[in-house]
């Protein structure tokens, strides 16, 4: 996938998730995607490179930037608990759309009860 078509998977399955928004907070140049006012998802470009930046648990985060090397850690962001998707590589769509979902999950995990649109334990595994 070129850069474009990365960003665009990911914000396809990203408006798929309950209570999802899209906010430009940076700016038009940067596409912040929230549930609950709690960030799960960015698109950025840099140095001419568009990137999809994810929330990931920190051991999820080393072993995927192991697995694969269109993976590093989130550009301007924690690097234990942020990865950044690159284009060109080896993600399938498929892997992409559940990078986001994962994402999600563990913002939503992060919510008050009373906030969550969906059980992050259960939302999404192994359908859609």
């Amino acid at each position: 996938m070129n850069g474009r078509e990365l960003q665009r998977c990911a914000a396809m399955r990203a408006r798929e998730l309950p209570a999802t928004t899209l906010e430009f907070p940076f700016g038009r140049d940067v596409d912040v995607y929230k549930v609950r006012g709690k960030v799960f998802m960015l698109h950025t470009e840099v140095e001419d490179e568009r990137r999809v930046v994810l929330k990931a648990s920190p051991s999820d985060s080393l072993a995927l930037r192991d697995a694969h090397e269109d993976i590093t850690p989130g550009y301007h962001m924690n690097k234990r608990h942020w990865i950044s998707l690159h284009p060109g590589g080896t993600l399938s769509p498929d892997m992409v759309e559940e990078l986001v979902t994962e994402s999600y999950r563990l913002v939503v995990a992060g919510l008050p009860i009373a906030q969550r649109p969906v059980e992050p334990h259960a939302f999404g595994r192994g359908q859609r």
